[in-house]
């Protein structure tokens, strides 16, 4: 059994390395393949760029669930270790767009498509692989192993981005050049491949799978008897509804939107302190996975799940006004003590969201709430007369926008920077910090909000793997248990920073975007009392 657990979770673990490594460099990503953009829509373009990995984990789901169903789950295990390892190197071999143009980015596209559709059949074979060989006592405990594959992925990735950064120092390693020190985690990906082929070669198959290919009952049409039979596509709809749509809100809303677009984009705080602090509550929360896993194995796993989401739910906003309380005093302060207003024509006002590029916010209003967006201030909106030039108050300051009209390309670029440069002044005088005072940031406090958050992540993880193992028949487990896990973790999930940043755009208000993981968190915890039964004591070779 410690062969088994071992040789899944490092293996399950060097791809999530391969795939987080990603999510950690999107500032660095969004400066050296969407250079032609402006710091907001070149975030967005990377953030929607991180997300489109997860778009095309379903599609994975789809095509190895059927392979582990058919075949085998050892082959699709290497499989997607293999187009995940290859994917991950290529991107640290791919030109950026001051050395090919538009061709770069989209050699990026595919690489993150093929690692999208590579994890798409990564996590349920393993799940399934070890929950199989596990005594029924103990399967939460030795399934939460498998959910810490994720700490210890990301763990990694930060700790090779970090050494690899400090070593090289800011300016070698973000260069858009080939020797520029970003590329290395990605080419580290080499040896971790070799490692994990290597440890998956030496497994066998699960002795639950190898029962029906000896019985010759294995599923002839994976789909049709998932999806196409009421009785197993309700559960496909249950298990999504109830716990996979929170799971993927609450776990992504921490680990991706709260540190590198809240704490880093809009409280300005160091992105080395950012970057520690998620390192922090990643090694924090693997225990807790097994912890709350074995937990479920003595109380049942609907209960434990519930608990865990809840919490999640009812923090997520005084959780991160917290996080602004403890992050940067002095923009709280200045917030409360001089509100910002944007006074324009709302014909004149677009949606700032903008993930091709192609969109020209040109308007005074789109210069204005641009420049604010990018300073990461919160401001309300006020109708201003059809027309009007839009301007923005900063308590008794009054500073007006402009129009780009017809403006494209360098004058439209130095008006905006016109527009930024006179903002910002103003900004200064009302006592709106650049960036968070590296002495005023509380660490500590930062810490303990992260862990409530952390401990809500946690519960709901840590016992998912063995329900959705026990929700589900053998024939079709590999298949029917991938799908609503990757919709929740790829499709709600994945696209929590790029979603949620983009309705603070909109709105001018730096919690709004919490309502996107409060939506799909609260119909979890709304309906997974009423519709998931417990599956703690079912029989999984049945």
């Amino acid at each position: 059994m410690r062969t088994v657990i071992a040789a899944s979770v490092a293996g399950t673990t060097f791809e999530w390395y391969d795939f987080f490594v990603f999510g950690a460099l999107t500032p660095v990503i969004a400066r050296n393949f969407f250079a032609e953009l402006d710091p907001t829509a070149g975030l967005l373009a990377a953030l929607a760029l991180f997300g489109a990995g997860f778009f095309f984990r379903p599609i994975g789901a789809l095509i190895f669930g059927r392979l582990g169903d058919r075949l085998g789950r050892k082959s699709a295990f290497l499989v997607t270790v293999s187009m995940m390892g290859g994917a991950t190197f290529a991107i640290g071999l791919l030109p950026t767009w001051p050395q090919a143009g538009p061709l770069a980015p989209a050699l990026l596209v595919l690489m993150r498509i093929i690692q999208g559709t590579a994890l798409g059949g990564q996590y349920g074979g393993a799940a399934i692989y070890v929950a199989e060989h596990a005594p029924p006592s103990r399967r939460g405990a030795m399934t939460g192993w498998i959910q810490t594959s994720a700490a210890f992925g990301l763990v990694g990735a930060l700790a090779v981005i970090l050494v690899t950064r400090t070593g090289l120092g800011e300016a070698r390693f973000i260069q858009a050049n080939w020797t520029g020190g970003w590329r290395i985690p990605f080419l580290v990906s080499a040896g971790l491949l070799a490692i994990s082929v290597w440890m998956r070669m030496r497994l066998t198959e699960s002795p639950a799978f190898a029962r029906i290919a000896a019985e010759g009952t294995r599923a002839k049409a994976p789909y049709a008897e998932a999806f196409g039979k009421w009785k197993n596509l309700k559960i496909v709809l249950i298990s999504f509804i109830t716990f996979m749509s929170a799971q993927g809100a609450a776990w992504y809303a921490l680990f991706f939107y709260a540190e590198q677009v809240f704490l880093e984009r809009f409280m300005k705080i160091d992105p080395a302190t950012g970057a520690g602090l998620l390192l922090a509550m990643t090694i924090a929360s693997a225990p807790l996975y097994v912890a709350f896993a074995a937990l479920s194995d003595r109380v049942g796993r609907k209960w434990v799940m519930w608990g865990g989401m809840t919490l999640s739910l009812i923090f997520f906003f005084p959780g991160f006004h917290a996080l602004t309380h403890f992050a940067n005093p002095a923009l709280e302060a200045a917030q409360r003590r001089t509100p910002v207003i944007v006074v324009a024509d709302p014909a004149r006002c677009s949606l700032q969201f903008d993930v091709l590029g192609k969109a020209r916010f040109a308007t005074s209003c789109d210069l204005a709430k641009t420049a604010l967006s990018n300073a990461g201030v919160s401001y309300r909106n006020e109708a201003a007369p059809s027309g009007a030039v839009a301007v923005v108050k900063i308590g008794d300051r009054v500073i007006v926008s402009a129009e780009g009209g017809g403006l494209k390309g360098p004058p439209l670029q130095a008006l905006a920077a016109r527009v930024k440069q006179g903002l910002a002044a103003g900004l200064d005088a009302a006592g709106y910090p650049a960036k968070a005072d590296p002495a005023r940031v509380n660490v500590l406090g930062l810490f303990c909000v992260l862990l409530v958050f952390v401990i809500g992540a946690a519960a709901l993880y840590g016992p998912m793997a063995a329900t959705l193992v026990e929700l589900f028949p053998t024939r079709i487990r590999y298949t029917a248990l991938s799908l609503p896990y990757h919709i929740g973790t790829g499709w709600v999930g994945g696209f929590v920073p790029v979603c949620a940043y983009a309705i603070v755009i909109a709105t001018g208000n730096i919690y709004s975007g919490l309502w996107y993981p409060v939506f799909f968190t609260s119909l979890s915890v709304a309906t997974l009392p009423l519709l998931l039964p417990e599956t703690r004591s079912r029989r999984i070779d049945q």
